[in-house]
């Protein structure tokens, strides 16, 4: 089983239902996570109210909508655990999706979300997150080393000119501090956490949207159990990886258990 963490609301709806698809189909339970164990819908200018002129280039897509509509009809997402009642012990994967309107500040300041990380980081599980996902990630300090768990990782996040800081600029007169979801950007934030600023890998810097069709166009970056990606155009590519990283992991642990017995 997979658990999926969403903040009460405002996450992004393609970085939460494409991997949440994708691993369904291919066999994998999932259970959601919320603040206080209530169902949490994405954010509504990206699911509804949309951008205006802008909606080609910042709106969600069909496709994707449908998707998360889909998931939203879950069973699962509609009864959530609470942050507090996750057993961290009792899944085999964690995906944490991102998003900038204010509601993501649940997810992202929350003492038991870095709780639950540091659990799967500690039992090397596999982690994939999104976004302001790796944000959260960042912000989790193992107590051992008193580091956060991306020190020593290579990871990718939303980049802050081509992506946070140019989506600010064009929306910013009528939508004010919208893709602003702290003074700072998040790649600035994560760059921090990491054991070199080298170890941020930002790809193309001109992004393109992947699809059903195209997923190469996405860009991730994996290192060992770590799966992370910048934006929701990378998030085809991401589903498809995620759905690889688990079933490798799943394959290790079987492989794993008759050593141990």
């Amino acid at each position: 089983m997979i658990l999926i963490l969403l903040p009460h609301a405002d996450y992004d709806p393609s970085e939460s239902s494409l991997p949440w698809q994708a691993a369904r189909d291919a066999g994998f339970i999932a259970q959601f996570a919320t603040p206080l164990g209530m169902p949490a819908y994405a954010d509504s200018r990206l699911v509804s109210l949309g951008f205006g002129p802008l909606n080609a280039l910042l709106m969600t897509p069909a496709a994707d909508l449908e998707r998360y509509h889909n998931m939203t009809r879950d069973s699962a997402f509609r009864s959530p655990l609470s942050y507090a009642a996750v057993d961290p012990d009792a899944f085999e994967g964690l995906l944490i999706p991102g998003g900038h309107a204010r509601g993501m500040r649940s997810l992202l300041e929350s003492e038991d979300v870095r709780r639950i990380i540091l659990a799967f980081f500690k039992a090397d599980k596999p982690v994939a997150a999104v976004c302001h996902g790796p944000l959260a990630l960042a912000r989790c300090i193992d107590p051992q080393s008193g580091r956060s768990v991306l020190y020593g990782r290579t990871v990718t996040a939303l980049l802050a000119g081509p992506m946070e800081l140019a989506a600010w600029l064009v929306t910013a007169p009528w939508l004010g501090r919208y893709y602003r979801t702290y003074p700072h950007s998040v790649e600035e934030e994560v760059k921090k956490a990491l054991a070199s600023p080298a170890d941020f890998i930002s790809g193309p810097w001109l992004p393109r949207r992947d699809s059903t069709e195209h997923p190469e166009r996405g860009f991730v970056v994996r290192d060992g159990n770590l799966l992370t990606a910048r934006w929701p155009g990378d998030c085809h590519r991401l589903a498809n990886e995620w759905v690889t990283l688990l079933h490798q992991a799943r394959q290790a642990q079987a492989q794993a258990q008759p050593a141990n017995r």
